[in-house]
């Protein structure tokens, strides 16, 4: 059995890709990531794509993403669909589509257009040398606290999924991904300033970020470095006493 949803504006050019998805995935070796899932992107009716392959998951999720919530495939979808809505740059969604056996979900596929870049927003923050470096950093932060005042809360918010293109001027535009874990609701400073701690910067990088944003949203610089520092630590923390404890019990085997 199948389950789907295609983009109203391409179901016409893209349903018979969407439904027979798994054999033009399976041909497919332009892979560009491959790690937990897996992305290709794949060229058809000269429309460059890129497909999403999310790995089976555990009985218990197969069970959940069936009946109790939406699976990943189809939140990335969702989630994309609203980011149009809400004119925020996102490739755009072509259509998910999910594959069960026995009533479980087995396998999920999400297509989007393929968004050509020029830069992850990695580059920049890690790279201390990087051109125009402190201006791409500021830009970054003000486009965060656009997504913060359309009440868009990215909870993979890593260095690896804003996807960043030069405009004209010294200007960029700033585009999401992996976007399957996304919530939208109300953003405080304290939730706001949380939310960059996936980007793994370091405190100079975060007073940079925590400076910009309290600019361009009229607040407390010097809160907004607290609490951004703040949140970088504690999960580094957490991070550290996770790789600390999966070390001692390796280590007793």
């Amino acid at each position: 059995m199948i389950k789907y949803k295609i983009n109203p504006k391409y179901e016409l050019e893209f349903k018979d890709f969407l439904v027979n998805i798994k054999e033009h995935f399976s041909k497919n070796n332009n892979s560009i990531h491959k790690a937990r899932n897996e992305l290709k992107i794949i060229n058809y009716n000269n429309t460059a794509t890129v497909v999403k392959a999310f790995r089976t998951p555990n009985i218990v999720n197969q069970f959940a993403y069936a009946y109790l919530r939406g699976s990943k495939a189809k939140k990335s979808y969702r989630n994309g669909m609203k980011l149009i809505e809400l004119d925020v740059e996102t490739p755009e969604p072509i259509g998910f589509i999910e594959f069960y056996e026995r009533g479980l979900l087995k396998e999920s596929f999400f297509i989007s257009l393929h968004q050509p870049y020029d830069f992850l927003i990695r580059e920049p923050l890690y790279e201390a040398d990087f051109k125009d470096r402190e201006n791409i950093i500021k830009q970054f932060a003000e486009f965060s606290y656009e997504l913060h005042q359309k009440n868009i809360f990215h909870k993979d918010y890593s260095a690896g999924n804003t996807l960043v293109t030069p405009k004209n001027n010294g200007n960029y535009t700033f585009s999401i991904v992996d976007i399957n874990r996304m919530q939208f609701k109300t953003i405080d400073l304290n939730l706001a300033m949380q939310n960059f701690n996936k980007l793994w910067a370091n405190e100079l990088t975060l007073t940079l970020i925590a400076k910009a944003y309290a600019k361009v949203a009229n607040i407390d610089e010097t809160k907004a470095i607290e609490l951004i520092i703040k949140h970088d630590k504690k999960l580094k923390q957490f991070v550290q006493r996770r790789r600390a404890i999966k070390a001692f019990f390796k280590g007793k085997k």
